[in-house]
């Protein structure tokens, strides 16, 4: 067994010590191995097996190799148990736990008191004027929040220690009248008037000049929330130097503020269940995820291609476990023009004859409904609700336990969380674009339009004017904290691309270029397919 790192020693002994415990050589050794069963979830693993000590009757509070043994034995010995008496939860069925996005609990953050709190009472679809304020509100303290525990940018305990150049503490627009030199500020650009873009925050706003900034990654357009350093000059316009979006914040530090919270959905899990979870994911390796967009059925062509990938799925031994099936499910949009529902009806019902035909996949493998921008619904916002009853009934008769959520939606397997958005994001990101993104780090505008989702912590920050979204559901399309996997259904080429540790990826146009994805989540590997001819 390889000695534990550096940092891992640090962090047993630092854990330990809080606890009143002091680790032997040989019982640190044996800590470690134990955490190196659960890579994903380690501050977990060692939490519980601090709370297995506390209840154990020691005769010292310095630890040796045999204390810390006997605890893992029994850790151990019980996770095995509960495997044993359900077998079932290793399935990959009861592993899936599918998020419809109007579920999501929704949160509020308190500035002063520095916590969240969910939100109780409804939700109005319909939302008021002091709506459409919160829903910026929001998702500005949630970002600010993050990047005051930032080591560059937050607050220094001792004014005199840091100089004026090593500081970049965020000062508020209000406090920008009369401060001469160089400043940072976080704000939301906007265009409060015509040609001219402002940076607004919770205490004012400010008139911007971007020609001449220096950019980070990403697509910086309006409704985005971005961090700038410049100063004011005389004519109150803040020249802006340098800019880019809030830094991110790694998954586990965010987690370890949000202990209890139900931020994704599908309910908390307690400290004993993730771990056992943890360890099913690793075992499950034969889990595979095939994520198709744009499935025509009204395309004749588009159904033969989706056939040809069925009776290659049904005829390996190892079944994927769930079908994602994204919009648009037609080939021309379901607006106000469109009178062939009936027709669309039958279609589905045509698709879960195709289905039900490969009893294989009927039975071992789930399926996944997620509908496009252009599908049937009662409006365009986001997010959208999933498929009309009426067009999937006949679907249904031939697959029972299909199923139908919004977009976005959130799956949960094991302890995985993924996010599955389908929308042609990256063209109007594009062209919604203020300032030529930069090509410094990369040229791809794929990873362009990651950056911008994962530093916003948020799925599409275009304006409300380009893309409207139901204000008070607008949390639904948060990604904090962020999740290990986001699938970015687009029309546009397939791309995969692993960004700070978050896996995301565009399976492309199953109805254009054939093209298609397939995903395991035991190791996140992306495998971007296509049919050939």
């Amino acid at each position: 067994m390889a000695p534990p790192s550096a940092a891992t020693r640090r962090k047993l002994q630092r854990k330990f010590r809080l606890r009143g415990f002091t680790l032997k050589v040989d019982a640190l050794e044996e800590a470690a191995a134990f955490l190196e069963r659960f890579p994903e979830a380690e501050d977990d693993a060692l939490d519980l097996l601090l709370d297995e000590l506390d209840k154990e009757p020691l005769q010292s509070s310095i630890l040796d190799r045999d204390a810390i043994r006997r605890v893992v034995a029994l850790l151990v010995e019980a996770e095995e148990a509960v495997d044993a008496a359900s077998p079932a939860v290793t399935s990959a069925r009861s592993a899936l736990r599918v998020v419809d996005a109007f579920l999501v609990p929704r949160f509020h953050y308190d500035p002063i008191k520095k916590v969240f709190y969910e939100h109780t009472g409804r939700l109005p679809i319909h939302g008021e004027a002091g709506d459409k304020a919160s829903l910026y509100r929001d998702r500005y303290q949630v970002l600010l929040q993050r990047l005051s525990r930032d080591k560059y940018f937050s607050k220094p305990a001792f004014d005199t220690v840091v100089t004026e150049d090593g500081s970049c503490e965020i000062t508020s627009i209000q406090s920008l009248i009369g401060c001469t030199g160089r400043r940072w500020i976080m704000g939301v650009i906007s265009q409060l008037e015509e040609r001219q873009f402002y940076l607004e925050d919770l205490t004012g706003a400010v008139p911007i000049d971007l020609s001449n900034a220096k950019i980070t990654s990403g697509f910086f357009v309006e409704n985005t929330v971005i961090v700038a350093e410049g100063e004011l000059l005389s004519n109150g316009i803040f020249q802006v130097n340098t800019c880019g979006f809030p830094p991110l914040e790694d998954r586990e530090a965010s987690l370890s503020l949000l202990m209890g919270l139900d931020f994704f959905g599908g309910g908390v899990i307690p400290t004993e269940e993730t771990l056992r979870l943890s360890s099913l994911e690793k075992k499950a390796v034969n889990d595979m995820f095939v994520i198709l967009s744009d499935v025509w059925l009204d395309n004749p062509e588009t159904m033969e291609k989706l056939a040809i990938v069925l009776d290659g799925y049904d005829s390996v031994e190892v079944l994927p476990s769930l079908f994602v099936l994204m919009g648009n499910f037609c080939s021309r949009p379901c607006n106000l023009a469109f009178n062939s529902f009936e027709e669309l009806r039958l279609q589905f019902g045509k698709l879960g004859e195709i289905i039900a035909a490969r009893s294989r996949l009927k039975e071992h493998s789930r399926f996944l409904f997620v509908p496009g921008p252009d599908d049937a619904g009662p409006s365009k916002a986001l997010p959208r609700c999933a498929l009309p009853k009426y067009l999937v009934e006949e679907l249904q008769k031939h697959i029972p336990n299909a199923i139908f959520v919004s977009n976005p939606c959130r799956v949960k397997f094991y302890t995985q969380e993924i996010v599955f958005f389908r929308q042609d994001l990256l063209y109007r990101m594009r062209r919604s674009c203020l300032i030529p993104p930069t090509t410094e780090e990369t040229s791809d505008p794929f990873e362009h339009l990651v950056a911008t989702i994962t530093h916003q912590g948020h799925l599409c920050p275009l304006p409300l004017t380009v893309q409207p979204i139901i204000w008070n559901y607008d949390h639904c399309l948060r990604l904090y904290p962020t999740p290990h996997t986001i699938v970015l259904a687009d029309k546009s080429e397939q791309k995969a691309f692993k960004y700070t540790g978050i896996t995301c990826f565009n399976p492309g146009s199953f109805a254009n270029d054939s093209t298609f994805a397939a995903y395991r989540p035991c190791t996140k590997e992306v495998e971007l397919s296509a049919l050939e001819g």
